[in-house]
């Protein structure tokens, strides 16, 4: 399939390692982008979007409008949630690039060598394809959860050990299902490829991705094994978000030097086959699609976290707060209509 093309750094316009550099809003409709902003702005917590921490839009590399809910500005640092799964992708982009790991091959998880989830491969894994059985559901009382268990019960001292102990459910690469505790196994084979855990594999992280970006703010989450937990924990700002997300928009280049391998953007949004019945919800590798229209690309977080990347529009949308559950469709509208205020 073809793929909207990723724009480069406009000429002129410095790269945010430093400071962002301050735009305008432009090709926008104002009235109806005014009277979104109206609507999650309105009270601390409103009763369509709950709470709104902070708004964030960069166009052509350059913040074109930012602003705060009560008790946040620009230095506040927010929750990732599952944004840090597309981080996590960014990290084995990495180690693709230098030639530790192969997405094709099968998982480096050795509990697996001797049954059939030995064939799942890393890629398998990025597409949330694996067919291991993980129950995703954050309800409270919504009967047994996975996800919760892995995060804050027996599983939480060993994130990457719970999720890999599970069975398979489905043949891999046959069945799409989102599970938090597929990125951790990813984790974990990150730190195996580097034999790196803790504040070793923390040193990494900061020395290959976040210095190089100008990202000082990001406090990454370990478990007691030592492994990131990927799925789900790293706090920035909202302004070191956005850089992470111009990283993608400017296919893995900042600063004229690849950071990560050629293509590898293009593999985070190349579509996941999704059996029916999913499809409304489309996804790459580690990456969401469609969010911000067709075309665009997002990382998506619990409560209501977004990163939206417009490649046709060359546009950023970074949004924080503590969305409800019961609200969770009306802001996805409502971030569908927030970028489609942008022509």
């Amino acid at each position: 399939m073809n793929l909207p093309a990723l724009p480069g750094q406009p000429s002129g316009t410095a790269w945010p390692t430093q400071e962002w550099p301050a735009g305008t809003l432009r090709n926008v409709d104002r009235g109806a982008f005014d009277d979104l902003v109206g609507e999650a702005f309105a009270s601390k917590a409103t009763p369509s979007l709950g709470e709104t921490h902070a708004l964030l839009i960069v166009q052509g590399g350059r913040i074109s409008f930012e602003r705060y809910g009560e008790g946040f500005d620009a230095s506040s640092t927010h929750h990732s949630w599952s944004k840090a799964k597309s981080i996590t992708q960014a990290l084995i982009g990495l180690l693709v690039k230098d030639g530790r790991v192969d997405v094709s091959a099968p998982a480096d998880v050795p509990a697996w060598a001797a049954d059939a989830r030995a064939a799942i491969t890393l890629d398998q894994l990025l597409r949330m394809s694996s067919g291991l059985k993980f129950i995703e559901d954050y309800a409270p009382g919504g009967g047994p959860s996975d996800v919760i268990a892995m995060l804050f019960q027996e599983g939480k001292d060993d994130v990457a050990a719970y999720a890999a102990a599970l069975p398979l459910e489905h043949r891999p690469g046959t069945f799409w299902s989102y599970a938090s505790g597929t990125t951790n196994i990813v984790s974990r084979i990150a730190s195996r490829a580097l034999d790196a855990y803790g504040p070793d594999f923390e040193r990494f992280m900061r020395a290959r991705l976040f210095e190089p970006l100008g990202i000082q703010s990001a406090k990454p989450k370990f478990d007691a094994a030592g492994v990131f937990i990927g799925s789900s924990y790293c706090f920035m700002t909202a302004r070191d978000f956005a850089r992470f997300g111009l990283l993608y928009l400017r296919d893995g280049v900042w600063e004229g030097r690849r950071l990560l391998p050629e293509g590898w953007v293009d593999y985070a949004r190349r579509p996941t086959f999704q059996q029916a019945g999913v499809e409304a919800n489309r996804y790459g590798a580690h990456w969401w699609l469609d969010f911000g229209g067709p075309g665009s690309f997002s990382a998506n977080g619990y409560d209501g976290q977004f990163t939206i990347i417009a490649p046709d529009r060359d546009l950023i949308i970074v949004r924080h707060g503590v969305t409800p559950l019961a609200l969770k469709e009306n802001l996805k509208a409502w971030i569908g209509k927030l970028a489609a205020c942008f022509g």
